[in-house]
């Protein structure tokens, strides 16, 4: 007899981190479920993973809607019966703005997605991962290196990046008795679309501006798989995957 299989929800899985990671779930037999804003990066992805053999459903979701993303959590348990991994992936940032020239609808996007959008989808997994049968399972949040030192003028990021941590953590820990366990990866510079402008000219702390190395997106998704191999009982509370040269060790 087989193993059971493994439900796993991407969010922001169309493109970037989110599309790296669900190949790599998916060719470790994870069944995957795709959410994101646009259907047509979801159905895309969707025929690639069916290219490689792999089983997916795509289910185009706004994270920062409460009633899209009950309905998301409905359907996954209508159809899939459990959920067993969460990757809260989907995020936005805002152009470097100092913070006195920051419009109010640029900070409340950035907070909706990055923060609120982590919070509807924990809340939804969190009450079906203790109603399932067997119980529990495994939610991991994208921080970013932007959760523990900030770049300038990204004050509406890291606002948001240092409250998931904070998230995370307080979700680890009411998750315990339900045998939900929950983690965070910090991501540096990776090669992707949302920051393939900001690191060919980053502002530094000096005021300067500078290109950054980057990472490519394969290596955060083999952490994440690491991440999300391990049994209920063992978590990575904390995970960073950065390039090695770049300035964050030193930033400031």
């Amino acid at each position: 007899m087989g193993q059971p299989r493994r439900i796993a929800l991407v969010t922001g899985a169309g493109t970037g981190i989110g599309k790296a990671v669900s190949i790599a779930l998916a060719d470790e037999a994870w069944t995957l479920v795709l959410a994101g804003r646009r259907a047509a990066p979801l159905d895309d992805m969707v025929r690639e993973l069916g290219r490689r053999g792999h089983d997916a459903a795509a289910i185009a979701t706004d994270v920062c809607d409460p009633n899209a993303v009950r309905h998301l959590f409905e359907r996954i348990r209508l159809e899939f019966g459990r959920l067993d991994l969460l990757f809260n992936n989907a995020g936005v940032t805002a152009p470097p703005t100092p913070i006195d020239e920051l419009p109010v609808d640029a900070w409340q996007t950035v907070i909706d997605t990055n923060l609120t959008g982590v919070f509807l989808c924990t809340r939804e997994a969190f009450r079906l991962m203790k109603s399932q049968h067997p119980r529990g399972g495994r939610i991991i949040n994208n921080g970013s290196i932007s959760a523990h030192v900030p770049r300038p003028h990204s004050a509406a990021y890291t606002a948001s990046k240092h409250a998931v941590l904070g998230l995370t953590r307080s979700t680890a820990l009411d998750g315990r008795p339900f045998d939900i366990a929950c983690g965070q990866i910090d991501i540096g510079n990776a090669a992707t679309s949302l920051g393939a402008d900001l690191f060919a000219s980053a502002l530094q702390a000096s005021g300067s501006v500078a290109a950054e190395p980057t990472i490519d997106a394969a290596h955060v998704a083999r952490a994440v798989v690491y991440m999300a191999s391990l049994p209920l009982e063992a978590n990575v509370l904390t995970l960073t995957v950065m390039a090695t040269k770049m300035p964050y060790v030193g930033r400031g």
